[in-house]
């Protein structure tokens, strides 16, 4: 059997000034929720795709948004678009409030049905399904510790 083909995407832990992370919610695969962020475009980059994809997502106006250095890598096989690939994502900081998104301006919401901003201490006793798994306690130690020396492996 061909290995699934590479699908790069760029996801942003979005944290406000109360330490909340922004979260979309999804139906698909009997719903989940997960980070903003979404494939590379050719030629594009980690970070350039996920600045463009909060645009797309949220309606954020991106000029002003500052990345921080990558926290995160996850690579796993599953569905996007009803074809197995294997995405490698990588998560980056940025720090907004909520008047920072206005998803009716939001150009490609990708059948996001909704999104929120969830305290840690909901994170971590949520029974949903949120990706990526450990995403409050990599939250927690970004927020404690600042950036980590090499990008935390996550499954």
């Amino acid at each position: 059997m061909a290995a699934a083909p590479l699908r790069e995407a760029a996801r942003v832990i979005v944290l406000d000034n109360d330490q909340r992370v922004l979260l979309l919610r999804y139906d698909e695969n009997e719903g989940f929720w997960a980070t903003p962020g979404g494939s590379l475009e050719t030629g594009e980059t980690y970070t350039a795709a996920a600045l463009r994809e909060l645009h797309e997502e949220l309606g954020i106006d991106t000029t002003s948004v500052v990345l921080g250095t990558q926290l995160a890598e996850r690579s796993q096989e599953h569905a996007v678009g009803g074809r197995e690939v294997r995405q490698v994502e990588r998560y980056f900081p940025a720090h907004l409030t909520a008047a920072d998104v206005d998803a009716s301006l939001a150009t490609q919401p990708d059948n996001i049905r909704e999104h929120r901003w969830w305290t840690l201490d909901e994170l971590r006793a949520t029974h949903e399904t949120v990706y990526p798994l450990g995403l409050a306690d990599l939250t927690t130690d970004y927020i404690r510790n600042g950036v980590p020396d090499r990008p935390v492996v996550l499954l």
